[in-house]
């Protein structure tokens, strides 16, 4: 069972879609940060930064959420969670993830018109496929799906601006795990920073 600290609504939304899809057993352990002082002793010694998520794997604690999806999805390759086609597809994945980290992400900080243009450029590497790499859903789409829920949250979504990253919410949130993961941090309490 794994351990798994977050903060509903958080950037660790995504590693709680991942568990969902993966039906991995987990004990979650919520993070306020509201309300520092609360945190779990253990959460500092596991991640000196105090940031979630930290998934803790036989002991071991993997942060970031790109580390924690690429884990999960390895661990439980029943779950389909990596794209087919070996390295290659997995190389696209991960380009997937980390241009949601280091583009997507920090555009926050540059104000309203950096934002949209990232997101602009995200909708249109999208293009109309279903999912990041095409036909074949994997964990560069709950990583862009969570940042895009965000986004929406804060910023209003325009459909006619953003028709590809749209249609994409709209699939995701037919998803089974991200309704059951979506219901799970509703009952816990959005602790948005």
């Amino acid at each position: 069972m794994y351990r798994f600290y977050h903060s509903p609504g958080s950037s660790s939304f995504a590693v709680h879609i991942a568990l969902q899809e993966a039906g991995a057993p987990f004990e979650g352990r919520t993070i306020s940060f509201q309300a520092r002082e609360n945190d779990p002793p253990e959460l500092r010694a596991l991640n000196p930064e105090g940031k979630v998520p930290v998934l803790v794997a036989d002991g071991v604690p993997v942060t970031e959420v790109a580390a924690c999806l690429w884990y999960l999805a390895r661990a439980h390759p029943g779950a389909g969670l990596l794209p087919a086609g070996g390295p290659l597809a997995e190389a696209r994945a991960i380009s997937w993830m980390s241009f949601v980290a280091s583009t997507l992400h920090p555009s926050r900080r540059f104000g309203t018109d950096a934002q949209i243009a990232a997101y602009r450029h995200a909708d249109a590497r999208l293009g109309q496929g279903p999912w990041a790499l095409g036909d074949a859903y994997c964990i560069a789409d709950i990583h862009l799906f969570r940042l895009f829920w965000r986004f929406g949250a804060t910023m209003g979504i325009d459909r006619a601006t953003f028709p590809n990253l749209c249609a994409h919410y709209d699939r995701m949130m037919a998803r089974p795990a991200v309704q059951a993961a979506l219901a799970a941090e509703a009952a816990i309490g959005y602790a948005l920073p």
